[in-house]
């Protein structure tokens, strides 16, 4: 299955639901099913924004299955739509109106059991099983 690294508390954040779209320099035409690996490196500032959230935030771990349905460009439009629907987990892409990028559309979050193992850069294969994640 591919996997996609995402730093922490950003993928913590996908895993739960929270955070929708992630982005990236690149676009890609994949949909299905892709596994989160919560990578080795730590986004400090973006881990005091959410503090108040009181999650746990694994590194090198994979923590989640998500389906990518789509991939948007970052333009004018999708900043205005993703300040609609939360400020607070998408303020650095809504402010940053020199960055065009895109969006990978996550949908259907759900937490596995987490397995420890190096990430990779772009889209990358974990050929292992997973179990979901017993809450």
């Amino acid at each position: 299955m591919k996997v996609l690294t995402i730093k922490q508390p950003f993928a913590t954040l996908i895993a739960e639901g929270i955070k929708e779209y992630e982005f990236r320099t690149w676009k890609t035409k994949y949909r299905g099913e892709i596994l989160i690996h919560a990578g080795k490196g730590i986004n400090k500032k973006a881990m005091q924004k959410f503090a108040h959230l009181n999650l746990e935030y694994p590194s090198g771990y994979l923590i989640a299955k998500v389906v990518l349905t789509d991939c948007i460009t970052i333009d004018e439009n999708a900043r205005k739509m993703l300040k609609k629907k939360n400020f607070l987990v998408y303020s650095n892409v809504i402010k940053n109106t020199e960055w065009n990028g895109y969006g990978f559309k996550l949908e259907n979050a759900q937490k596995i059991d987490p397995i420890y193992i190096n990430g990779k850069l772009s889209f990358w294969n974990y050929e292992g099983e997973i179990n979901a994640r017993k809450n």
